[in-house]
Protein backbone atom coordinates (compact mmCIF):
# COMPACT_ATOMS: atom_id res chain seq x y z
CA UNK A 1 0.00 0.00 0.00
CA UNK A 2 0.98 3.26 -0.82
CA UNK A 3 0.26 6.98 1.02
CA UNK A 4 1.79 8.91 -1.32
CA UNK A 5 -0.22 11.71 -3.72
CA UNK A 6 -0.67 10.68 -7.17
CA UNK A 7 3.13 10.68 -8.64
CA UNK A 8 4.43 14.38 -9.12
CA UNK A 9 1.56 16.24 -7.39
CA UNK A 10 1.81 18.26 -3.87
CA UNK A 11 0.09 16.67 -0.97
CA UNK A 12 -3.76 17.89 -0.25
CA UNK A 13 -5.46 17.73 2.89
CA UNK A 14 -9.12 17.72 4.35
CA UNK A 15 -8.45 19.76 7.85
CA UNK A 16 -12.47 19.77 8.57
CA UNK A 17 -15.68 17.76 7.01
CA UNK A 18 -18.68 18.44 8.62
CA UNK A 19 -22.37 17.75 7.45
CA UNK A 20 -26.01 19.20 8.42
CA UNK A 21 -28.60 16.03 9.76
CA UNK A 22 -30.37 14.44 7.04
CA UNK A 23 -34.20 15.62 6.87
CA UNK A 24 -36.47 13.62 5.48
CA UNK A 25 -39.07 14.60 1.90
CA UNK A 26 -41.22 17.24 3.37
CA UNK A 27 -39.84 16.93 6.84
CA UNK A 28 -37.75 18.60 9.12
CA UNK A 29 -35.28 21.04 6.84
CA UNK A 30 -38.08 21.59 4.47
CA UNK A 31 -37.89 25.00 5.86
CA UNK A 32 -34.79 25.51 4.76
CA UNK A 33 -33.70 26.27 1.19
CA UNK A 34 -30.79 24.32 -0.11
CA UNK A 35 -28.92 27.94 0.05
CA UNK A 36 -29.68 27.90 3.40
CA UNK A 37 -28.39 24.70 4.15
CA UNK A 38 -25.32 24.99 1.86
CA UNK A 39 -23.97 28.16 3.82
CA UNK A 40 -24.84 27.15 7.07
CA UNK A 41 -22.28 23.66 6.24
CA UNK A 42 -19.38 25.54 4.74
CA UNK A 43 -19.94 28.31 7.55
CA UNK A 44 -19.65 25.31 10.22
CA UNK A 45 -17.43 23.55 8.59
CA UNK A 46 -14.85 26.58 8.59
CA UNK A 47 -15.50 27.25 12.02
CA UNK A 48 -14.31 23.92 13.39
CA UNK A 49 -10.32 25.11 12.41
CA UNK A 50 -10.36 27.95 14.84
CA UNK A 51 -7.30 29.54 13.33
CA UNK A 52 -9.14 29.08 9.65
CA UNK A 53 -10.82 32.73 8.74
CA UNK A 54 -13.55 33.17 6.02
CA UNK A 55 -11.35 35.28 4.02
CA UNK A 56 -8.32 32.19 3.71
CA UNK A 57 -11.07 30.39 1.44
CA UNK A 58 -10.03 31.24 -2.05
CA UNK A 59 -12.34 29.10 -4.40
CA UNK A 60 -15.72 26.95 -3.80
CA UNK A 61 -16.86 23.75 -5.59
CA UNK A 62 -20.07 22.77 -4.45
CA UNK A 63 -22.60 19.91 -5.91
CA UNK A 64 -26.13 21.13 -6.35
CA UNK A 65 -28.01 18.86 -9.04
CA UNK A 66 -31.94 20.50 -8.67
CA UNK A 67 -31.20 24.25 -8.74
CA UNK A 68 -34.56 25.85 -10.49
CA UNK A 69 -35.48 28.65 -9.05
CA UNK A 70 -32.62 28.93 -6.50
CA UNK A 71 -31.51 31.95 -8.44
CA UNK A 72 -27.63 32.32 -10.31
CA UNK A 73 -24.80 30.01 -9.17
CA UNK A 74 -25.79 28.40 -5.69
CA UNK A 75 -22.34 27.70 -4.77
CA UNK A 76 -21.73 31.50 -4.90
CA UNK A 77 -24.89 32.13 -2.97
CA UNK A 78 -23.61 29.28 -0.37
CA UNK A 79 -20.44 31.05 0.27
CA UNK A 80 -21.39 34.87 0.28
CA UNK A 81 -24.09 33.41 2.71
CA UNK A 82 -21.63 31.38 4.95
CA UNK A 83 -19.50 35.06 5.05
CA UNK A 84 -16.70 34.26 3.09
CA UNK A 85 -15.48 37.51 1.09
CA UNK A 86 -16.64 38.66 -2.12
CA UNK A 87 -13.12 37.55 -4.42
CA UNK A 88 -13.78 34.38 -3.17
CA UNK A 89 -14.40 31.86 -6.80
CA UNK A 90 -17.36 29.79 -6.77
CA UNK A 91 -18.63 26.83 -8.91
CA UNK A 92 -21.70 25.24 -9.03
CA UNK A 93 -21.32 21.19 -9.92
CA UNK A 94 -23.76 19.23 -11.79
CA UNK A 95 -22.90 15.45 -11.68
CA UNK A 96 -26.26 14.61 -10.54
CA UNK A 97 -25.57 12.09 -7.21
CA UNK A 98 -22.06 12.25 -7.70
CA UNK A 99 -21.90 15.93 -7.60
CA UNK A 100 -20.13 16.30 -4.29
CA UNK A 101 -18.02 13.57 -4.59
CA UNK A 102 -17.12 15.39 -8.16
CA UNK A 103 -16.61 18.58 -6.18
CA UNK A 104 -14.12 17.60 -3.98
CA UNK A 105 -12.02 16.21 -6.36
CA UNK A 106 -11.86 19.71 -8.35
CA UNK A 107 -10.94 21.29 -4.99
CA UNK A 108 -8.41 18.95 -4.79
CA UNK A 109 -7.09 19.10 -8.56
CA UNK A 110 -6.98 22.87 -7.66
CA UNK A 111 -4.91 23.00 -5.32
CA UNK A 112 -2.45 20.54 -6.60
CA UNK A 113 -1.65 22.79 -9.75
CA UNK A 114 -0.94 25.76 -7.68
CA UNK A 115 -4.21 27.54 -8.11
CA UNK A 116 -5.04 27.71 -4.36
CA UNK A 117 -4.02 26.86 -1.27
CA UNK A 118 -7.62 26.69 0.70
CA UNK A 119 -10.73 25.33 -1.24
CA UNK A 120 -14.26 24.21 0.53
CA UNK A 121 -16.34 21.55 -1.43
CA UNK A 122 -19.21 19.55 -0.71
CA UNK A 123 -22.88 19.77 -2.17
CA UNK A 124 -26.31 21.12 -1.05
CA UNK A 125 -29.91 19.62 -1.80
CA UNK A 126 -33.18 20.72 -0.62
CA UNK A 127 -35.61 18.13 -2.62
CA UNK A 128 -38.66 19.27 -0.68
CA UNK A 129 -38.17 22.72 -2.51
CA UNK A 130 -38.05 21.59 -6.38
CA UNK A 131 -40.47 23.35 -8.11
CA UNK A 132 -42.92 22.24 -10.79
CA UNK A 133 -42.23 23.90 -14.33
CA UNK A 134 -45.16 25.16 -16.78
CA UNK A 135 -42.90 24.35 -19.73
CA UNK A 136 -45.77 25.44 -22.58
CA UNK A 137 -46.16 29.15 -20.51
CA UNK A 138 -43.64 30.86 -22.03
CA UNK A 139 -44.91 30.02 -25.74
CA UNK A 140 -48.54 30.41 -24.84
CA UNK A 141 -50.84 27.80 -24.15
CA UNK A 142 -53.19 28.17 -27.12
CA UNK A 143 -55.56 25.68 -26.35
CA UNK A 144 -56.60 22.94 -23.86
CA UNK A 145 -54.90 21.25 -20.48
CA UNK A 146 -51.83 22.61 -19.54
CA UNK A 147 -49.26 19.81 -17.73
CA UNK A 148 -47.37 20.74 -14.94
CA UNK A 149 -43.81 18.75 -14.69
CA UNK A 150 -42.22 18.15 -11.41
CA UNK A 151 -38.72 19.41 -11.55
CA UNK A 152 -37.78 16.75 -8.87
CA UNK A 153 -38.83 13.98 -11.60
CA UNK A 154 -37.53 15.43 -14.33
CA UNK A 155 -34.30 16.94 -13.76
CA UNK A 156 -33.69 14.42 -10.58
CA UNK A 157 -35.08 10.78 -10.92
CA UNK A 158 -35.54 10.17 -14.27
CA UNK A 159 -32.95 9.02 -16.72
CA UNK A 160 -32.28 11.76 -19.64
CA UNK A 161 -31.98 9.10 -22.60
CA UNK A 162 -34.63 6.21 -22.31
CA UNK A 163 -36.93 8.72 -20.32
CA UNK A 164 -36.84 6.32 -17.57
CA UNK A 165 -37.64 6.38 -14.22
CA UNK A 166 -34.52 5.74 -12.39
CA UNK A 167 -36.06 3.00 -10.42
CA UNK A 168 -36.57 1.16 -13.24
CA UNK A 169 -32.81 0.84 -14.12
CA UNK A 170 -32.09 -0.31 -10.79
CA UNK A 171 -34.49 -3.59 -11.81
CA UNK A 172 -32.39 -3.78 -14.53
CA UNK A 173 -29.33 -3.83 -12.17
CA UNK A 174 -31.34 -6.32 -10.07
CA UNK A 175 -32.10 -8.65 -12.94
CA UNK A 176 -28.53 -8.21 -15.05
CA UNK A 177 -26.68 -9.30 -11.40
CA UNK A 178 -29.57 -11.51 -9.34
CA UNK A 179 -30.52 -10.05 -7.00
CA UNK A 180 -34.13 -10.83 -5.68
CA UNK A 181 -36.46 -8.83 -3.57
CA UNK A 182 -35.40 -10.78 -0.81
CA UNK A 183 -31.49 -9.97 -0.61
CA UNK A 184 -32.50 -6.44 -1.07
CA UNK A 185 -35.26 -5.94 1.39
CA UNK A 186 -32.49 -7.66 4.30
CA UNK A 187 -29.93 -5.47 3.11
CA UNK A 188 -31.78 -2.31 3.45
CA UNK A 189 -32.80 -3.29 6.78
CA UNK A 190 -28.99 -3.86 7.77
CA UNK A 191 -28.02 -0.35 6.28
CA UNK A 192 -31.10 1.05 8.88
CA UNK A 193 -30.34 -0.87 11.96
CA UNK A 194 -26.37 0.48 11.67
CA UNK A 195 -27.82 3.77 10.59
CA UNK A 196 -30.02 3.27 13.98
CA UNK A 197 -26.42 2.18 16.17
CA UNK A 198 -24.64 4.94 14.77
CA UNK A 199 -27.58 7.23 16.11
CA UNK A 200 -28.27 5.78 19.27
CA UNK A 201 -24.45 5.37 20.09
CA UNK A 202 -23.25 9.23 18.90
CA UNK A 203 -21.34 8.19 16.16
CA UNK A 204 -22.60 10.70 14.01
CA UNK A 205 -22.32 13.74 16.35
CA UNK A 206 -19.17 14.58 15.66
CA UNK A 207 -19.93 14.88 11.89
CA UNK A 208 -23.13 16.42 12.08
CA UNK A 209 -23.35 20.48 12.37
CA UNK A 210 -27.15 20.98 14.00
CA UNK A 211 -29.62 23.13 12.03
CA UNK A 212 -31.77 25.94 13.87
CA UNK A 213 -35.21 26.21 12.18
CA UNK A 214 -37.43 29.31 13.10
CA UNK A 215 -40.19 28.95 15.38
CA UNK A 216 -43.73 30.74 14.33
CA UNK A 217 -44.18 34.01 15.76
CA UNK A 218 -43.90 34.09 19.20
CA UNK A 219 -42.47 30.49 19.84
CA UNK A 220 -39.06 29.02 20.19
CA UNK A 221 -36.30 27.80 17.69
CA UNK A 222 -36.03 24.46 16.99
CA UNK A 223 -33.13 22.43 16.54
CA UNK A 224 -32.30 19.47 14.65
CA UNK A 225 -29.30 17.55 15.15
CA UNK A 226 -29.82 13.77 14.11
CA UNK A 227 -30.52 12.60 11.00
CA UNK A 228 -34.58 12.11 10.66
CA UNK A 229 -35.48 8.57 9.03
CA UNK A 230 -33.19 6.69 11.81
CA UNK A 231 -35.63 7.70 14.35
CA UNK A 232 -38.44 6.13 12.80
CA UNK A 233 -38.63 2.50 14.45
CA UNK A 234 -38.14 -0.16 12.21
CA UNK A 235 -40.65 -2.41 10.89
CA UNK A 236 -39.28 -5.48 9.43
CA UNK A 237 -42.55 -7.29 8.43
CA UNK A 238 -44.07 -3.67 7.10
CA UNK A 239 -40.70 -3.41 5.15
CA UNK A 240 -40.49 -6.97 3.26
CA UNK A 241 -44.75 -6.81 2.79
CA UNK A 242 -44.30 -3.06 0.82
CA UNK A 243 -45.43 -3.74 -2.71
CA UNK A 244 -42.75 -3.17 -5.26
CA UNK A 245 -42.91 0.20 -6.70
CA UNK A 246 -41.82 0.25 -10.47
CA UNK A 247 -42.82 -3.19 -11.69
CA UNK A 248 -46.34 -4.14 -10.20
CA UNK A 249 -46.80 -6.68 -12.24
CA UNK A 250 -45.48 -9.20 -9.43
CA UNK A 251 -41.77 -9.57 -11.03
CA UNK A 252 -40.95 -6.24 -9.29
CA UNK A 253 -38.29 -6.15 -6.64
CA UNK A 254 -37.19 -2.65 -5.73
CA UNK A 255 -39.27 -1.00 -3.59
CA UNK A 256 -39.56 2.60 -1.44
CA UNK A 257 -38.16 0.95 1.38
CA UNK A 258 -35.38 -1.00 -0.38
CA UNK A 259 -34.58 2.68 -2.26
CA UNK A 260 -33.23 6.07 -0.84
CA UNK A 261 -36.04 8.26 0.46
CA UNK A 262 -36.33 11.82 -0.95
CA UNK A 263 -34.49 13.80 0.98
CA UNK A 264 -32.60 17.37 2.23
CA UNK A 265 -29.31 17.81 3.65
CA UNK A 266 -25.82 19.43 2.56
CA UNK A 267 -21.65 18.55 3.67
CA UNK A 268 -18.74 20.50 3.42
CA UNK A 269 -15.13 19.94 3.70
CA UNK A 270 -12.16 22.10 3.65
CA UNK A 271 -8.83 21.40 1.42
CA UNK A 272 -5.56 22.43 1.97
CA UNK A 273 -2.06 22.22 0.70
CA UNK A 274 0.84 21.10 2.94
CA UNK A 275 2.32 25.17 2.86
CA UNK A 276 -1.11 26.38 4.13
CA UNK A 277 -1.43 23.55 6.54
CA UNK A 278 1.80 24.21 7.74
CA UNK A 279 1.71 28.36 7.89
CA UNK A 280 -0.95 27.79 9.37
CA UNK A 281 -0.20 25.00 12.15
CA UNK A 282 -3.58 23.07 11.06
CA UNK A 283 -4.27 19.30 12.47
CA UNK A 284 -4.85 17.47 8.85
CA UNK A 285 -7.99 15.40 9.31
CA UNK A 286 -6.89 13.42 6.27
CA UNK A 287 -4.69 13.01 2.90
CA UNK A 288 -6.25 12.70 -0.25
CA UNK A 289 -4.58 9.71 -2.17
CA UNK A 290 -6.14 9.88 -5.42
CA UNK A 291 -9.70 9.55 -7.28
CA UNK A 292 -10.85 8.19 -10.73
CA UNK A 293 -14.29 9.15 -12.79
CA UNK A 294 -15.92 5.99 -15.12
CA UNK A 295 -19.06 6.08 -17.14
CA UNK A 296 -21.06 3.25 -19.12
CA UNK A 297 -24.30 2.87 -20.70
CA UNK A 298 -26.56 5.16 -19.09
CA UNK A 299 -29.15 2.64 -18.21
CA UNK A 300 -26.07 0.87 -16.33
CA UNK A 301 -24.95 3.93 -14.06
CA UNK A 302 -25.89 1.55 -11.23
CA UNK A 303 -22.72 -0.42 -11.45
CA UNK A 304 -20.46 2.23 -12.74
CA UNK A 305 -18.53 2.73 -9.08
CA UNK A 306 -17.41 -0.94 -9.80
CA UNK A 307 -15.14 0.25 -12.62
CA UNK A 308 -14.13 3.40 -10.78
CA UNK A 309 -13.72 2.65 -7.66
CA UNK A 310 -10.43 0.02 -8.96
CA UNK A 311 -9.23 3.22 -10.94
CA UNK A 312 -9.40 5.18 -8.28
CA UNK A 313 -7.27 2.76 -5.93
CA UNK A 314 -4.89 2.32 -9.10
CA UNK A 315 -4.13 6.25 -8.74
CA UNK A 316 -3.93 6.87 -5.66
CA UNK A 317 -1.82 3.26 -5.43
CA UNK A 318 -3.55 0.98 -2.74
CA UNK A 319 -4.64 -2.48 -3.10
CA UNK A 320 -8.24 -3.16 -2.61
CA UNK A 321 -7.25 -5.44 0.69
CA UNK A 322 -5.70 -2.62 2.26
CA UNK A 323 -9.16 0.03 2.05
CA UNK A 324 -9.91 -0.50 5.77
CA UNK A 325 -13.57 0.83 4.45
CA UNK A 326 -15.58 1.81 1.94
CA UNK A 327 -18.51 4.52 1.16
CA UNK A 328 -20.71 3.14 -1.15
CA UNK A 329 -23.51 5.39 -1.93
CA UNK A 330 -27.02 3.36 -1.64
CA UNK A 331 -28.98 4.82 -4.11
CA UNK A 332 -30.90 1.48 -4.18
CA UNK A 333 -30.06 -1.36 -2.13
CA UNK A 334 -29.77 -3.47 -5.20
CA UNK A 335 -26.76 -0.91 -6.31
CA UNK A 336 -24.77 -1.73 -3.01
CA UNK A 337 -25.12 -5.35 -3.38
CA UNK A 338 -24.37 -5.40 -7.18
CA UNK A 339 -21.23 -3.43 -6.62
CA UNK A 340 -20.29 -5.31 -3.72
CA UNK A 341 -20.05 -8.43 -6.07
CA UNK A 342 -18.63 -7.20 -8.89
CA UNK A 343 -16.09 -5.57 -6.80
CA UNK A 344 -15.84 -8.65 -4.39
CA UNK A 345 -16.13 -6.95 -1.52
CA UNK A 346 -17.39 -7.89 2.33
CA UNK A 347 -20.15 -6.48 3.58
CA UNK A 348 -18.28 -5.76 6.49
CA UNK A 349 -15.74 -2.93 5.17
CA UNK A 350 -19.33 -1.23 3.65
CA UNK A 351 -20.88 1.73 5.02
CA UNK A 352 -20.73 0.62 8.37
CA UNK A 353 -22.67 3.26 10.00
CA UNK A 354 -25.37 2.76 7.17
CA UNK A 355 -26.14 4.47 4.01
CA UNK A 356 -28.54 6.61 1.95
CA UNK A 357 -31.87 3.93 2.44
CA UNK A 358 -31.13 4.47 6.08
CA UNK A 359 -30.17 8.67 6.10
CA UNK A 360 -31.41 9.29 2.78
CA UNK A 361 -30.02 11.39 -0.32
CA UNK A 362 -30.33 14.68 -1.05
CA UNK A 363 -28.69 14.63 -4.59
CA UNK A 364 -26.06 17.02 -4.79
CA UNK A 365 -25.14 16.56 -1.00
CA UNK A 366 -24.56 12.79 -1.20
CA UNK A 367 -20.96 13.45 -2.73
CA UNK A 368 -20.06 15.08 -0.09
CA UNK A 369 -21.76 13.40 3.08
CA UNK A 370 -20.38 9.67 1.87
CA UNK A 371 -16.79 11.42 2.18
CA UNK A 372 -17.90 12.93 5.60
CA UNK A 373 -19.32 9.56 7.19
CA UNK A 374 -16.62 7.43 5.68
CA UNK A 375 -14.16 9.66 7.62
CA UNK A 376 -16.29 9.42 10.92
CA UNK A 377 -16.02 5.50 10.41
CA UNK A 378 -12.17 5.84 9.49
CA UNK A 379 -12.12 7.58 12.43
CA UNK A 380 -14.46 5.47 15.39
CA UNK A 381 -12.71 2.12 13.90
CA UNK A 382 -9.04 3.35 13.97
CA UNK A 383 -9.02 2.52 10.21
CA UNK A 384 -6.45 3.98 7.79
CA UNK A 385 -7.48 4.10 4.22
CA UNK A 386 -10.82 4.57 3.07
CA UNK A 387 -12.70 4.52 -0.60
CA UNK A 388 -15.67 6.03 -1.39
CA UNK A 389 -17.94 5.61 -4.66
CA UNK A 390 -20.89 7.01 -5.88
CA UNK A 391 -23.06 6.31 -8.85
CA UNK A 392 -24.98 9.04 -11.18
CA UNK A 393 -27.48 9.16 -13.50
CA UNK A 394 -26.50 9.13 -17.42
CA UNK A 395 -23.60 6.10 -16.80
CA UNK A 396 -21.46 7.41 -14.67
CA UNK A 397 -19.75 7.35 -11.51
CA UNK A 398 -16.86 9.12 -8.99
CA UNK A 399 -14.40 7.95 -6.49
CA UNK A 400 -11.68 9.24 -3.80
CA UNK A 401 -9.67 7.53 -1.80
CA UNK A 402 -8.24 8.91 1.40
CA UNK A 403 -5.47 8.36 4.50
CA UNK A 404 -6.86 8.73 7.65
CA UNK A 405 -4.91 10.95 10.02
CA UNK A 406 -7.25 11.42 12.91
Amino acid sequence: MGSQSPPSLPPVYIVSAVRTPIGQFQGSLASQSAIQLGSHTIKSAIERVPSLKPQDVEEIFYGNVLSASLGQNPARQCAINAGLGESTICTTVNKVCASGTKSIILAAQTIMTGNASCVVAGGTESMSNVPHYLPTLRKGSKYGNDTLVDGLLKDGLTDAYSHQHMGLQAEECASDHSIPREDQDAYAIRSIQKAQHATKTGLFAKEIAPVEIPGPKGKPATVVSEDEKPSIPLNEEKLRGMRPAFITDGSGTVTAPNASPLSDGAAAVVLVSESFLKANDLKPVAKILGWADAAQKPSKFTTAPALAIPKALDHAGVRTEDVSAFEINEAFSVVALANLKLLGLSEEKVNLHGGAVALGHPLGCSGARIVVSLLGVLREKGGKVGCVGICNGGGGASALVVENLQ
